[in-house]
């Protein structure tokens, strides 16, 4: 049943995905805010699929954290699906980071390079936490919500990756609050897996974290322990014993 319900769901994203990208072209001249608008509607509908084809539902914790003003989102990273739903769910426009690479990848990257977001080039370093803090400044300024995956990349449930100070650099260069994220969507829906399986994701958003008298170290380590400590208590039974790396 699994394989049955993953192979349409990758259908549907196939079918949707394509013309979806072409109608993105043809919108390029539009006013940023309304090509976003128009764009997001493809995430919505890979969301609404993996509810309903791959019966992956959803929960959130914390939601009164989120503040009404700017906000940078620091999130756990184990899937393709919380990219879905920060894009669909946050109450602001989101700009994601990622390599400049994605670009060339068809249909999809040609509309994330629409979208005016943060793209980097991994290649170049220490330069490339300066692009982070410069370009996401600049979204900040534009009233978007910078999210970022410190560790990253994906990784698998129960393992703990190097968390990286990009966004705790934005963070302490603007002022800017920073909000932590856990989450176990990759219990439902793993990494580079074709197999995903129904269940339940937890979403937990917690407290807002003001950067003021933080080092971006001293940051990103704050950050890292609420995000490994939440995440012992969405699946404790990944972890034992282990503590963050």
């Amino acid at each position: 049943m699994n394989f049955l319900r993953s192979s349409l769901y990758m259908a549907y994203l196939v079918v949707t995905v394509i013309p979806y990208a072409l109608c993105c072209v043809l919108w390029a001249p539009l006013p940023l805010a309304w090509r976003y608008r128009l764009t997001l509607g493809w995430p919505r509908m890979a969301l609404w699929g993996a509810r309903w084809i791959l019966g992956i539902r959803y929960q959130a914790r914390g939601l009164e954290n989120l503040p009404d003003g700017p906000a940078i989102i620091l999130s756990k990273h184990q899937s393709a699906w919380e990219t879905l739903y920060f894009a669909v769910k946050l109450p602001r426009d989101v700009v994601f980071v990622y390599k400049k690479e994605l670009h060339h990848v068809p249909f999809f990257g040609w509309s994330l390079a629409l979208l005016s977001m943060i793209p980097i080039d991994r290649a170049k370093g220490r330069e490339s936490f300066d692009q982070v803090v410069r370009i996401g400044s600049q979204r900040l300024a534009e009233g978007r919500w910078p999210v970022l995956f410190p560790e990253g990349t994906r990784v698998a449930p129960g393992e703990v990756g190097r968390y990286k100070q990009g966004g705790t650099m934005l963070a302490c260069k603007t002022g800017v609050p920073v909000i932590p994220v856990a989450h176990n969507a990759g219990e439902r829906w793993p990494r580079n897996a074709f197999l995903k399986t129904p269940g339940l994701v937890t979403v937990s958003f917690g407290p807002a974290i003001d950067p003021a008298g933080y080092s971006s170290a001293g940051l990103n380590n704050a950050v890292r322990d609420w995000i490994e400590a939440e995440m012992r208590q969405l699946n404790p039974e990944r972890y034992g014993q282990k503590t963050p790396a």
